[in-house]
C-alpha cells in the first residue's frame, strides 16, 4: 500500500486548494489542521463578491511592485488569511493548529498566524520577506519546510 504520510497528505490538499486561486501572479493554498483533522482551507484571491484580479488586472504588476514588498497594495486576500477567516466565520478555533501552505507566509500573514495561536507552519516554497522570518524567530512557532518524497502532481 502506498499511503501518504500526514505531511504529504495535507500539503497535497494545500496544493489542490491553490488551484482555486484567482491571483495572476501566484497561486497559494493553505490548510489548517489540528489532531490530523482539517479545520479550514484558504486560497489567495479577491474578497468575496468583488471582481477577480484576472478580470481587472493586477495592481501590483501595473505598479511594478517587487515580490515580497508592499503587500497592502494587493486587492487579494492571502491563502493563510482566508483559512483563518473561514474558520472564524464558522466558529472554529485554530488555536494550537498547524497550517500547511504552499508558500512561506508573508509578514502580514505571519502576524495573523502568530496572533491566531498557530503552533506550526509547514511550507513548500520559500518567499522573500525578511520581516516575516524575524517575526517568527521571536515566537515558539515551529517553522518547517516541506520536502516531498515525490513531486506533488494533481
Amino acid at each position: 500500500m502506498n499511503r501518504p504520510d500526514n505531511d504529504e497528505y495535507f500539503m497535497e490538499m494545500a496544493q489542490l486548494v491553490s488551484t482555486r486561486s484567482t491571483c495572476i501572479r501566484r497561486h497559494v493554498g493553505a490548510v489548517l489542521v489540528k489532531d490530523k483533522r482539517v479545520l479550514s482551507t484558504g486560497y489567495n484571491g479577491s474578497p468575496k463578491g468583488t471582481e477577480h484580479c484576472e478580470v481587472l488586472g493586477c495592481i501590483r504588476e501595473q505598479m511594478k511592485v517587487p515580490s515580497g514588498t508592499r503587500h497592502e497594495l494587493c486587492r487579494g486576500v492571502h491563502a493563510e488569511q482566508n483559512a483563518i477567516i473561514q474558520a472564524a466565520y464558522f466558529g472554529v478555533s485554530v488555536k494550537d493548529s498547524t497550517i500547511y501552505t504552499t508558500t512561506y507566509p508573508c509578514s502580514m500573514c505571519a502576524k495573523i498566524l502568530i496572533n491566531a495561536g498557530i503552533k506550526e507552519v509547514v511550507y513548500h516554497e520559500g518567499y522573500v520577506d525578511d520581516l516575516s522570518k524575524k517575526l517568527f524567530a521571536e515566537t515558539n512557532i515551529l517553522i518547517r519546510e516541506y520536502t516531498p518524497k515525490k513531486d506533488i502532481q494533481l
